[in-house]
């Protein structure tokens, strides 16, 4: 066991925890602790948006789905991701950030009312369960391979989903943006430096790339079938569209110190995410070339492990270093932005609702206790769901926003005659048809991506529900007109 690299690994993480306590001490209200006040410079909204996509995901998963099925295979992430922060940039920011909204349930509830607000709230709250688990998995993993396995998957998890879970209780969204700042830095050094010795060590860029096409690693589009071709837009769509109604996203954005920043912020934080993807990529393209088939080997049959396998096997002691800094940063500010995202959504959207005479002090308690039991419930389904893959845990969560809270955030703010009938409508016909085409009910899946069928029956139900004569109608439904 290398005790030297656990040491400064632990050092990393108590840092990050003390600055957590630092931030704690400037948490004055709710707004500071779910939106940091609406203080942020532009570089602190990229860093924060950019880090909360880059995670675990895109350092393990990614690569390792990439050198088996090329550029094709992940079209979900990083290439849907990282669109859909380009999308909230230019479509979605700056209307959000005008309406001065502490969450995205928010929205849902001045322009469709609260029914809508509550059931879209409730979407997204579940959504994050796949997204935190697989952050928490893969601290489990990090520390299992540090440790040489005398810490368990499941002992690592805990302690990993600790050491995130007090920062963020402390110092809410302001902890997270500064962690995130100094984590992206990390991040961005240290993968680089990688990259740049992983290349030595495989002899130059020119035999990676060589390799690369060999494989054809290159080829994007799908096989011109009808199956393939809908496949591949229902895994691009998935993210692209999937994760714009998030609350992570959403406060981003409404943490800018103004419209513009919120906008340039999330535009330049997706492109930047793209690009950067490429990199853990290259790096598991050079332990191909380096490793040969145990690299394959390890990439079918345990491929989270082949990237942190090739650091500690293949590289001196600084790299192993840098690297597990760079993945920690990762999935720590990945896994703090997730936990808090979906707690702010619960008091804001649903717990208000049934306890409307709360004081701002018990809603900033409400939030620290929410985030302490989502933090466990995460924990505990990511334990039950050992052995999914990181990246299937990932994709799967977003599917359910796509399909229901994805349309009634489009036509509110772009299509005046969008109505609370229609909204209702659009959410059941989504979520119904989504439901029907999931391989546990039906073969309807295999045809036809579920979540495109779903996204398609939302859109029909809100246009036919809002031009069809209005029975359900929210009480300020003309004021709020005025908002699209």
């Amino acid at each position: 066991m290398n005790y030297t690299l656990i040491s400064f690994v632990v050092l990393y993480l108590v840092g990050t925890l003390a600055l957590g306590v630092w931030a704690g001490t400037r948490i004055k209200n709710t707004s500071d602790f779910a939106v940091a006040g609406r203080s942020l410079p532009l570089i602190m909204v990229i860093t924060t948006t950019f880090a909360t996509w880059f995670g675990a995901e895109t350092v393990m998963g990614i690569p390792a789905k990439f050198v088996q099925g090329g550029l094709n295979s992940i079209v979900e992430d990083p290439f849907g991701a990282g669109t859909c922060l380009i999308l909230v940039g230019v479509f979605f920011a700056t209307k959000l950030y005008k309406m001065n909204l502490l969450t995205i349930g928010d929205f849902y509830r001045q322009r469709f009312g609260k029914g809508v607000e509550v059931f879209c709230s409730a979407a997204i709250i579940l959504s994050y369960l796949g997204w935190v688990a697989a952050q928490i998995t893969a601290l489990g993993l990090v520390f299992s391979v540090l440790t040489q396995g005398a810490m368990s998957e499941t002992t690592g998890m805990i302690v990993g989903t600790l050491a995130v879970l007090v920062y963020v209780v402390i110092g809410g969204f302001l902890a997270v943006a500064w962690t995130d700042f100094i984590q992206m830095i990390v991040l961005v050094v240290g993968l680089s430096i990688i990259a740049v010795f992983a290349s030595d060590l495989a002899g130059g860029a020119d035999k990676v790339i060589g390799m690369a096409q060999q494989k054809d690693l290159f080829r994007f589009l799908p096989a011109p079938s009808f199956t393939e071709i809908a496949a591949f837009i229902g895994a691009g769509l998935t993210m692209m569209l999937g994760s714009i109604p998030q609350q992570d996203v959403f406060q981003r954005v409404m943490s800018a110190k103004s419209a513009s920043t919120a906008r340039n912020g999330a535009a330049i934080g997706g492109l930047a995410y793209i690009l950067f993807a490429f990199v853990p990529m290259f790096v598991v393209a050079c332990a191909v070339v380096v490793m040969g088939d145990n690299a394959l080997d390890m990439a079918k049959n345990d491929y989270q492990r082949l990237l942190p396998t090739f650091v500690l096997t293949k590289m001196p002691l600084v790299m192993q270093i840098l690297f597990f800094g760079a993945l920690l940063s990762a999935i720590k500010s990945t896994s703090s932005a997730t936990l808090l995202a979906p707690s702010t959504s619960f008091v804001e959207n649903i717990l208000k609702n049934l306890r409307p005479q709360m004081k701002d002090r018990q809603q900033l308690f409400a939030m620290r206790c929410t985030i302490v039991v989502f933090a466990v419930l995460v924990l505990l389904y990511a334990i039950a769901m050992k052995g999914t893959s990181i990246y299937e845990l990932v994709s799967a969560a977003y599917q359910i926003t796509l399909v229901g809270a994805f349309v009634p955030l489009v036509t509110g703010l772009y299509w005046r005659r969008a109505t609370t009938q229609g909204a209702v409508l659009s959410l059941a016909a989504g979520v119904l048809t989504w439901l029907v085409f999931l391989p546990q009910v039906s073969q309807l899946g295999e045809q036809f991506p579920g979540q495109l069928a779903g996204l398609i029956a939302a859109l029909v139900g809100m246009v036919a529900g809002s031009l069809a004569p209005q029975v359900l109608v929210n009480r300020h439904e003309p004021h709020h007109h005025k908002l699209a």
